[in-house]
């Protein structure tokens, strides 16, 4: 029995299990770490014992020092997440990205299943996305940031300037959820497939797109995220993107996830398999939950 945890900035989805078909879950709601955490391995104690706890963690992170790094969320900035769990139910822990976390899951039992090269991105509250190169994941220094793309702006066309607390007008503060409700003045749930806003994010996700084409060539793109629930979105952004390309190469389809909302929290369930390779040799946990 493996556990898992989807770390999100609203949300804490704990899981215990092995895969889709025998998964027990829990939501909790994000507060201070305090809280949060000491909710969270109460439901280990419940549900267990596990073997290895994964976490697929909102970002951005540190790896190497099982932490949650330079969030916006002040509360959890530097918190040590792997160290404050660790400490209570003494198991190994692997900590990853939650968007790496999904694509891993997507990868083992969803619409990634059998491909070497793909991406994964969610495009919601913010817009993050893991790669699958040669069957793995790609990490680099930290981890792939795609929300954070700078893409093209015609502030002529689109005088909005975008709504990243860090960047303006990267991808996220475009594209995302919070983008669309300032630009329109609505929630994206509520505007019609016709309504102007679905052309120029079609635009958007488009170009985040096309950079990652160009610059990893993956087969497929599986989009997901509350933002792709428009369903005339997919299609046009399949074809803008094929636009932006203009023939010089082949870019993968754009199809959505299999796992739906549970991607993250199973692919946790993945991590936890590595039985602690997130959790470098070196880091002591602490015997406090507070960050």
């Amino acid at each position: 029995m493996l556990g898992a945890i989807e770390a999100g900035g609203t949300k804490f989805v704990c899981g215990v299990g092995t895969g889709p078909d025998d998964l027990i879950s829990a939501t909790i709601p994000t507060l201070s770490p305090e809280i949060t955490l000491t909710a969270v391995a109460e439901f280990f104690m419940r549900h267990g014992p596990v073997e290895a706890l994964g976490i697929g963690s909102f970002g951005p992170i540190d790896r190497a020092k099982g932490q949650i790094a330079n969030t916006p969320k002040e509360a959890w900035r530097n918190c040590p997440i792997v160290g404050k769990l660790g400490s209570r139910l003494q198991v190994p822990i692997a900590f990853d990205t939650d968007v790496n976390a999904a694509a891993l899951a997507e990868s083992r039992w969803g619409a990634g299943r059998g491909l070497q090269d793909f991406v994964y991105l969610t495009v919601g509250t913010g817009i993050g996305g893991g790669a699958i190169v040669n069957g793995n994941l790609v990490h680099g220094l930290m981890h792939p940031e795609m929300g954070h793309l700078m893409i093209p702006h015609d502030r002529a066309r689109d005088p909005f300037p975008g709504c990243c607390p860090y960047h303006g007008d990267c991808l996220e503060g475009l594209g995302s959820g919070p983008a669309l409700l300032a630009r329109w003045g609505a929630p994206p749930e509520t505007l019609p497939a016709d309504h102007p806003a679905w052309e120029l994010e079609s635009h958007y996700l488009a170009q985040g797109l096309a950079a990652l084409a160009l610059t990893l060539s993956p087969q497929r793109f599986v989009v997901g995220g509350g933002v792709m629930r428009q369903q005339s979105l997919l299609a046009r952004i399949q074809t803008e993107l094929e636009r932006i390309a203009a023939g010089y190469v082949r870019v993968g389809d754009i199809t959505p996830p299999e796992l739906g909302e549970r991607a993250g929290v199973l692919g946790a369930l993945v991590l936890a398999e590595s039985r602690g390779a997130g959790n470098p040799a070196g880091i002591r946990p602490s015997g406090r939950l507070d960050c």
